[in-house]
């Protein structure tokens, strides 16, 4: 598919390459609705190609709008994937470098878009772009341990629902990718005695949480889909779970914080399955939201936990699939509130 049938299909209204030759910067700005407010766009910085950060740039920005409507946020959604340098960024002040002349190319876009952290990219990150732009979020917000707990919370919230009680003890969780997300939802998980199996496409990051965390077991990622569980979450990248792959799938429940575990072919296929699927954008807004409204990690997870529990009432009552149901509801709000700027 073109890149501007892609937009067309998911209804955004722009796409910017950013360029800044010198600090090495190469990045792709989605925007995919601004019609609750501005977009606030995750920066993410990670090793791949062009075509796969356009991509993933227009994806994980069209999930941050049903993530952000769906919390009852005044945003729209964006993303922003920055290319890392052919020379990386160790060196604080090529890092430093990096961030600002993102935040200079985006100033012109500040009514429009708002940027805060994402995969590889940090609090201190940030600060830097506010050097060069006001339209910044999260500064001072540990955003992924936030999302971690919030998705724990929203989890259980499933979980009374997918399996009959939100308690986690004995559960079994597979986890796929445990960076900062990943490893605080583990830490949670293990507290409350659930019996974890992790996995990372850096095998070293997943025994060094099992190293930390006793009974935990390592699989590798290619042996991921396979785990016999209650519950798979997927706390990677993106696009985890390929449609084709779900009748390997062993679980009664996918909850994860990854961004589009699965493309709507997928949904349908675990709908298919018999698999209950709470949406990223349902489970893993914590962090968006202590960092867009600055409460606190107990309160964003406590209303992860509210949102989702609606979802899983309105699902049983009408006999839906959660996932249609999220999206329907984060649709609505959109649909309401923004009727109310065109009147």
């Amino acid at each position: 598919m073109l890149i501007l049938e892609e937009m067309q299909s998911r209804g955004h209204e722009s796409l910017t390459l950013l360029h800044h030759a010198p600090s090495g910067l190469k990045a792709a700005l989605a925007v995919h609705s601004t019609i609750l407010g501005p977009a606030i766009a995750g920066v993410r910085l990670r090793e791949q190609d062009e075509e796969l950060a356009v991509r993933g740039a227009l994806a994980l920005s069209e999930s941050l709008t049903l993530k952000a409507a769906l919390a009852g946020l005044n945003y729209g959604g964006g993303a922003c994937v920055i290319m890392m340098p052919d020379t990386r960024v160790d060196d604080p002040h090529a890092r430093e470098a990096l961030f600002r002349a993102l935040g200079r190319q985006a100033r012109p876009l500040a009514s429009r878009v708002v940027l805060t952290e994402d995969i590889g990219v940090t609090p201190a990150d940030i600060a830097f772009v506010a050097q060069e732009t006001p339209a910044t979020l999260g500064m001072n917000t540990d955003t992924s341990s936030v999302t971690g707990y919030g998705v724990y919370r929203g989890m259980k919230a499933a979980a009374r629902f997918a399996l009959g009680s939100e308690s986690m003890r004995g559960v079994r969780v597979a986890i796929l990718g445990v960076g900062a997300v990943g490893r605080a939802l583990a830490a949670h998980l293990h507290r409350e005695g659930a019996r974890l199996t992790v996995s990372d496409d850096r095998p070293e990051r997943a025994q060094a949480l099992a190293d930390d965390l006793s009974g935990v077991e390592v699989v590798p990622c290619s042996s991921a889909l396979d785990v016999p569980c209650d519950i798979f979450a997927p706390c990677g990248y993106g696009h985890s779970i390929h449609s084709a792959d779900v009748p390997r799938l062993q679980c009664r429940l996918i909850a994860g914080g990854e961004h589009h575990p699965l493309t709507l072919r997928g949904e349908a296929a675990v709908k298919e399955a018999g698999i209950v699927y709470m949406p990223d954008f349902a489970v893993n807004s914590a962090g968006l939201i202590a960092a867009a409204t600055g409460a606190d990690m107990n309160a964003a997870a406590e209303q992860v936990y509210q949102t989702v529990s609606r979802i899983t009432h309105v699902a049983e009552q009408y006999s839906k699939p959660p996932h249609l149901v999220a999206r329907k509801m984060a649709e609505r709000r959109i649909e309401l509130i923004g009727s109310l700027g065109r009147a």
